[in-house]
């Protein structure tokens, strides 16, 4: 039987952090190289897989794991999947992780403050104002991966540095070749020997937060503070004090 080429890159992260731009820019680059590869967006295939599906914590669960049964799908079937989710369970991520197999999560972290600051859409400012009921890192908890093969500060890192790591994890586990990445960076990379954490893959119950900016070098940048990551709503004077700017940065 032959082998799978496919893979599984989990993107997960608060509404806002670059997740979606991240995906483009990683699949935009492996098609270089031939790969097959699918976004699958929750912000694009939610019509399709969850209409009519409301957004208490079991419903999430539900949508998380559709986009899980499709990526697993794909990717037995040698494509190389994106998914660029909220999924702000932990628990729900991790049974993804089991049922894929070939799967990297990449967190893609951001101060909530800046979140607020750089929002366009004015949705963070709705939900601080009570507008957006059951908004995650706003009025509901979002769980940051414990875990996580890739963790980037997009408030501190470029897209092309961040995607840098993303490829040098798909290259130490064996997803993509030197070769390929040759092609793609210009530069010849190397594998890097697996870590304690990738072989033992521990889990914990506790959420680890992201707290202030960190050192960028991986999960311990950022210690935990709290069991999640959970804003507490403004009253009005403090919404429109934290009202936020416009800006054309890629969502």
């Amino acid at each position: 039987m032959a082998q799978t080429t496919g893979f599984t890159v989990w993107l997960t992260g608060m509404s806002g952090t670059g997740k979606s731009t991240m995906a483009a820019y990683i699949a935009a680059r492996l098609r270089q190289v031939g790969r097959n590869v699918e976004i699958l967006d929750e912000n694009e295939v939610g019509d399709e897989l969850w209409q009519g599906i409301g957004d208490s914590k079991d419903e999430r669960i539900t949508c998380v794991r559709r986009l899980g049964y499709v990526a697993g799908l794909l990717t037995r079937n040698n494509v190389a999947v994106l998914v660029p989710s909220v999924s702000p369970y932990k628990a729900s991520r991790e049974e993804n992780r089991r049922q894929i197999g070939r799967y990297i999560e990449v967190y893609v972290d951001c101060p909530t403050e800046k979140l607020i600051e750089r929002d366009s859409t004015g949705r963070y400012k709705k939900a601080l104002s009570g507008e957006i009921p059951n908004f995650i890192g706003i009025t509901e908890p979002y769980e940051p991966p414990a875990s996580a093969e890739v963790v980037l500060h997009s408030d501190q890192e470029s897209v092309e540095d961040g995607a840098g790591k993303i490829f040098q994890s798909l290259l130490d586990l064996g997803y993509v070749t030197v070769e390929e990445l040759k092609t793609i960076t210009g530069k010849k990379m190397k594998a890097q020997p697996p870590t304690k954490q990738q072989i033992a893959r521990p889990t914990t119950k506790t959420p680890v937060v992201a707290s202030k900016a960190g050192n960028g070098k991986g999960a311990k940048a950022r210690p935990a503070a709290r069991a999640a990551r959970v804003g507490k709503p403004a009253s009005k004077a403090e919404t429109k004090k934290a009202a936020p700017k416009r800006s054309s940065k890629a969502r």
